[in-house]
């Protein structure tokens, strides 16, 4: 997988502006200016472990969008740099989605994590329910464009450090 940029959405779509992730991606699939070759994007929801696995493919980089709960207002959307030491220990669960027990288990199962960047919106409700609120759907086609221009910054820098 050399060379290559994961995009991941992660969260839960059945908890309302949880599945803010998963709603990304599918808008980049749907989406004519979509990604460019070299990039994988993937709806993994509440995944933890595919993800943990995928990522020992040794991607270049990994891109999570996801809700990020928190100070700030609703549909806010947050980027971030995010490195290992970032982490703290993270208590790894095999059937549920927790960005940092996932990333912390990568190296635990051998892996190296990539440069790692989170394009996160903070949520308005993420009570039961299927949908985003009106406020964070309106985020989606912004956090797409971050992501696109992420992408690009990412292939530009690896092109002109000589890596392909």
């Amino acid at each position: 997988m050399r060379g290559e940029i994961l995009v991941a959405g992660i969260g839960n779509i059945f908890l309302g502006d949880d599945g803010f992730g998963p709603e990304v991606i599918r808008h980049l699939a749907v989406d004519d200016s979509g990604l460019p070759g070299g990039v994988r994007a993937i709806d993994y929801g509440i995944r933890g472990m595919h993800l943990a696995y995928d990522l020992l493919d040794d991607f270049d980089a990994l891109i999570l969008v996801d809700a990020v709960p928190g100070p700030g207002e609703p549909g806010e959307l947050i980027m971030l740099e995010i490195g290992i030491d970032d982490l703290g220990r993270g208590d790894f669960d095999a059937h549920g989605m927790d960005p940092v027990a996932v990333l912390t288990a990568v190296p635990k199962l051998g892996g190296e994590l990539p440069r790692t960047y989170l394009v996160g919106c903070r949520p308005a409700d993420v009570d039961d329910g299927i949908g985003l609120s009106a406020v964070v759907q309106a985020a989606v086609p912004p956090a797409a464009d971050a992501v696109r221009r992420l992408v690009e910054e990412l292939q530009a820098s690896r092109s002109m450090t000589g890596r392909s």
